[in-house]
């Protein structure tokens, strides 16, 4: 009976939200405690892979970025390829209201940084800082608050998201991206287009893709661009269609990726990047016009730009509301996308390079921290309230069956 409980309890988004929040409270722990020089000493260490004459030499913060999360963004564009071609968002009126909300989700919270940098003498450089969501955690959260919910709101939620970190990505490479090796860049366009034309031939077998999606992420990592926006592309060109066997490589690769993303690769990934030191840091820094504009940026500009921009869509008719979903669910959604976290982190020390103790690097921090755990804590009591009154009205409903 227990281990039909576990077993019940592991197929949850709940059970893999709860391992990823206890994963990063340890790297939380470690990286303000006696072993904290050991913790991000083991982060920074460099490791190597070498295939043939080709050597990739990256630390093992940046193998889990840039490798294992690859294989989370592929199982994202996975699905909502599903979405698009199957499901929710099947309806173009339903994939506008997450797309337009992710522009609304950018356009927000960069206004806001600069209104509060404009009137308290911050650094103007800092506004593409609160422009990300940070998926997974955002995810966990929703997972934790909203199990009750429609499933729709996590389709919406997944979309803008992506959508949301797209364009910060598209964002970095214009403003940051140095030394870009085109050469690699256009051997990854052309892999990607043959696999596109392959995609109709459906006698290749799951192994080709395999192998194409790791061919790809080589070539991204040395042309020097982030894996995760041509993980999507990859998914974008799987077949749904069901080969000769019966078997859609697209579903078979979701259903196979999942519990490995859920309970291995999201977890590292957290124990890795929620390792915040708060070693040195004053009280004066807490309210630094930095810190105030990129929490005010995520918390107030990502909720009033996202429900904003939902709601005009909704009232122009170019855009649909989440099946079943109420303006009260989608707001707790809008909280939630003000969880920045580790994007944010990683484009703050893009905005403001130099030692990660310099101040500039300890108040973009606590930015962070504040407006994502503000978000976080809001977004999640929304939604726990807008479950109770889903509960609560289908108590009170009556019954009209003979």
């Amino acid at each position: 009976m227990a281990r039909r409980l576990t077993l019940q309890f592991l197929k949850t988004e709940a059970g893999s939200g709860a391992v990823l929040g206890v994963a990063a409270l340890i790297g939380l722990m470690l990286a303000n405690s006696p072993l904290a020089a050991d913790y991000f000493a083991f982060l920074k260490g460099e490791q190597v892979l070498q295939v043939g004459p080709s050597v990739l030499e990256m630390s093992v913060s940046e193998w889990i970025k840039e490798g294992l999360m690859a294989i989370f963004f592929l199982v994202v564009g996975l699905e909502i390829k599903y979405e698009i071609l199957r499901g929710e968002l099947s309806d173009p009126r339903k994939l506008a209201t997450p797309v337009l909300a992710a522009l609304g989700g950018m356009i927000g919270p960069g206004l806001v940084y600069l209104v509060v940098a404009g009137a308290l003498g911050g650094p103007a450089q800092g506004w593409p800082i609160p422009l990300a969501t940070d998926i997974a955690f955002a995810l966990a959260v929703f997972a934790v608050f909203a199990r009750t919910l429609p499933s729709s709101l996590r389709v919406f939620l997944l979309t803008l998201a992506i959508v949301d970190d797209l364009g910060a990505i598209a964002l970095i490479a214009v403003l940051f991206s140095e030394g870009v090796v085109w050469t690699h860049l256009l051997w990854v366009a052309g892999l990607l287009t043959l696999g596109a034309v392959f995609a109709h031939w459906r006698k290749i077998p799951a192994p080709f893709w395999v192998l194409g999606f790791g061919l790809t992420w080589w070539l991204t990592v040395q042309a020097g661009l982030s894996t995760s926006l041509t993980a999507v592309a990859f998914a974008a060109i799987v077949p749904i269609a069901e080969r000769r066997d019966g078997q859609s490589p697209l579903k078979e690769a979701m259903h196979d990726l999942h519990p490995y993303v859920a309970y291995v690769i999201l977890p590292i990934f957290a124990f890795a990047k929620a390792g915040v030191g708060f070693a040195g840091i004053g009280p004066e820094q807490l309210t630094a016009p930095l810190v105030i504009g990129i929490a005010l940026g995520l918390f107030a500009g990502k909720q009033v730009g996202v429900l904003a921009m939902a709601w005009l869509a909704s009232a122009l008719k170019v855009g649909k509301r989440p099946t079943g979903a109420t303006w009260l669910e989608i707001y707790g959604v809008s909280l939630l996308c003000g969880v920045g976290f580790t994007m944010s982190l990683f484009i703050g020390a893009l905005a403001f390079p130099g030692p990660i103790d310099s101040v500039e690097q300890v108040e973009v921090k606590l930015g962070v921290l504040g407006g994502s755990i503000l978000s976080a804590l809001v977004g999640g009591l929304v939604l726990a309230w807008a479950g109770r009154r889903r509960k609560e009205k289908a108590a009170t409903r009556p019954n009209t069956d003979p």
